[in-house]
């Protein structure tokens, strides 16, 4: 019996696929989605609009986030634990994605 016949979920696409096409996108190094998640697990896409769970001093803005910011239309950056989005005072803003949570 073929490995198609067993289908495992894929947390990028979010979708149930074939175990053999899982595999075999590993081995090529086919992935090519980053996956990036907030402080408690969920998956973050471009677009999204993220909440910060405590307050931050902002460097070399001479700003503090309170806690309960939101963060429209945030942007993916090249390291998974990172994400970049603009606040009312704040442009280009670069953040830990371990100090947000998806709305």
């Amino acid at each position: 019996m073929p490995d198609d016949d067993e289908y495992v979920y894929d947390d990028v696409s979010g979708e149930w696929v074939p175990a053999s096409q899982l595999k075999a996108q590993a081995k090529n190094g086919d992935d090519d989605h980053m996956v990036v998640k907030d402080s408690v697990g969920n998956i973050l896409s471009e677009g999204d609009s993220v909440t910060t769970i405590k307050d931050l001093d902002v460097k070399g803005a001479n700003v503090t986030l309170k806690r309960g910011t939101i963060m429209k239309n945030i942007r993916l950056t090249n390291n998974p634990e990172e994400i970049e989005g603009n606040v009312d005072k704040v442009r280009g803003l670069v953040l830990k994605t371990c100090f947000v949570k998806k709305n």
